[in-house]
């Protein structure tokens, strides 16, 4: 007979967790007529965090992906009106992407539609329990720097 793996359970666990996330998350956006997709929606999170616009390699490197895959959401987002392709200040052959007035108005609606998926999940959970439970995500996803109070980069 073996013996249970706790580890495992846990592991089985935070999987099932995070399917449940998207699937929650994915029908708020759908109720929320964006037309976006997930991979779109987390593009689009991640051209919001840039000063400046970025190239596309920058977006490919920060989502951990291929080129192509950037060019094809973007390509997308460009036909939504969501992004546009802007030339390089500084170098006329790099292409950078921007929001447009579109896109940050979309962003907050994918904002407000992720709060509102929070605030499905964690509903069964006391204020004292997400306390706990933002500690222990810090702990996973910083490493165990965080339970030191010390901030990886």
């Amino acid at each position: 007979m073996t013996a249970p793996d706790p580890d495992g359970l846990l592991a089985e666990q935070l999987l099932r967790l995070t399917r449940r996330v998207h699937r929650i998350q994915k029908r708020h956006l759908e109720h929320r007529g964006l037309g976006i997709t997930p991979a779109q929606s987390r593009l689009l999170r991640t051209l919001a965090h840039y000063a400046s616009p970025p190239r596309m390699a920058d977006l490919a490197e920060r989502l951990e992906v291929v080129p192509r895959a950037v060019t094809t959401l973007v390509d997308g987002l460009e036909a939504a009106g969501k992004v546009r392709r802007v030339p390089d200040p500084d170098n006329r052959r790099v292409i950078r992407i921007e929001l447009t007035d579109d896109g940050r108005a979309a962003l907050r609606e994918l904002h407000a539609g992720r709060r509102a998926a929070a605030e499905e999940i964690l509903a069964p959970l006391t204020d004292g329990q997400r306390t706990v439970l933002g500690g222990l995500l810090d702990t996973l996803v910083d490493g165990p720097t965080a339970e030191r109070g010390d901030r990886a980069p």
